[in-house]
């Protein structure tokens, strides 16, 4: 176990020093978005009816995410905090980011809930004031009513928390964690375990990400 972690922090280490040589090249006038995966490894996070889990399904729709961007005339200069299933703390989370000097950070995940009647997407920004929280707030409306309109999910509306992801990077870029439906009602769980709706998730993202 111990070789296990000191390999993975040796990986997150050499991913980091490669994206501080990258971060200090000019790529145009393409934007730097930075992809928070959440969860990863032990950390499953939020498991659903059928025993689907949020670490996953975050995961597929990043990376089809990462697959659409190649495959559009004009991408975008994204960057995952994970690649695999394999869990990074939140602090390298925002220190890769800002290494990167990302102008949007966007960290995505799937609610749960005690109740099996909640349902809905939220969009949350830092709670503290800082340099980037009116064009958070902004973009956090925004992509909130495009997945309310293209996915049928109920809006929950944007929300304000003391998230660390969201409270380490709201001072130097927008940045806004996604909660995408509950994994504990029926009805969003089940449209989350297809791969289909996944991609068409990460299509309406990656669209909505490209016209900002």
């Amino acid at each position: 176990m111990k070789i296990k972690k000191v390999l993975k922090n040796v990986s997150f280490v050499i991913l980091l020093f490669k994206m501080c040589i990258i971060s200090g090249q000019e790529i145009g006038a393409q934007k730097r978005i930075v992809i928070d995966v959440g969860h990863g490894g032990k950390d499953s996070g939020a498991v659903g009816i059928n025993n689907i889990q949020e670490k996953d399904i975050v995961l597929d729709i990043a990376l089809e995410i990462l697959s659409i961007n190649k495959q559009s005339k004009t991408p975008l200069d994204i960057y995952l905090t994970r690649y695999s299933d394999t869990l990074i703390s939140l602090s390298d989370r925002t220190k890769l980011a800002k290494a990167l000097k990302a102008d949007l950070f966007v960290s995505l995940h799937c609610n749960h809930s005690d109740s099996p009647n909640a349902r809905g997407i939220e969009v949350y920004v830092a709670n503290h004031v800082f340099k980037y929280t009116n064009d958070a707030t902004w973009f956090a409306f925004q992509l909130q009513a495009t997945l309310n309109k293209e996915l049928g999910f109920k809006s929950r509306g944007v929300k304000f928390a003391n998230f660390q992801v969201l409270r380490e990077t709201i001072d130097f870029f927008p940045s806004v964690l996604l909660e995408l439906g509950f994994l504990s009602n029926l009805d969003e769980n089940n449209y989350l375990y297809h791969t289909s709706n996944l991609k068409f998730v990460a299509l309406t993202i990656f669209r909505f990400i490209q016209k900002k």
